[in-house]
């Protein structure tokens, strides 16, 4: 799969130079923590040089905001075109929700990365929030209420936040995210 950096298009070796990276993050991570992490721990991890490693990511949260874009990319929304809309946008919900849920040190670091300033993790921030919006749009079906939408992403971003704080597990946060939406979508 050759997703386009944030940065910048790639050439097949660019791509894979993009994946190894990714991929040595999240060993780092799950070793050192977000607050342990840094892009020269992952460009050795990688086999690459820190220069390059920058090349692609301006800071660490870029990085990390960039795993959780990919996986979220990489995921297709959940096919149940037979169901109805409000089972389709909790299966959408909920499958958003436990995308880093097997993988605690993932999931506080996509936290912490994409509250951050960086410009980079602000194009980011801005693509994963269309991907979702649209998820959600097409599970509420052709009669879609973007405010009620609008209102599904609020309880989504709220979700995040609360996990990455540490409240309650990604599995507790879908189970309450999946009751405040049914809450919203029956309204």
């Amino acid at each position: 799969m050759n997703l386009e950096a944030t940065r910048r298009r790639l050439t097949e070796k660019q791509a894979d130079t993009v994946d190894r990276l990714t991929r040595a993050a999240m060993e780092v991570l799950s070793r050192e923590g977000f607050a342990g992490l840094t892009v020269r721990m992952v460009a050795a991890a990688a086999g690459v040089g820190t220069a390059t490693a920058y090349t692609y990511f301006s800071s660490k949260e870029h990085l990390v905001a960039e795993m959780f874009w990919r996986r979220l990319a990489a995921t297709p929304p959940p096919a149940d075109e037979d169901s109805d809309s409000t089972t389709r946008v909790l299966a959408v919900l909920r499958q958003i929700a436990m995308l880093v849920a097997d993988e605690p040190a993932l999931a506080g670091a996509v936290t912490s990365a994409l509250l951050g300033t960086d410009p980079d993790v602000a194009h980011l921030r801005y693509r994963i929030g269309s991907e979702i919006r649209k998820r959600l749009m097409d599970a509420s079906g052709a009669d879609a209420d973007p405010e009620i939408v609008d209102h599904l992403e609020l309880l989504y971003a709220g979700a995040l936040v609360r996990a990455g704080m540490g409240y309650a597990s990604y599995a507790e946060i879908a189970e309450l995210l999946e009751k405040s939406a049914l809450r919203v979508l029956k309204d």
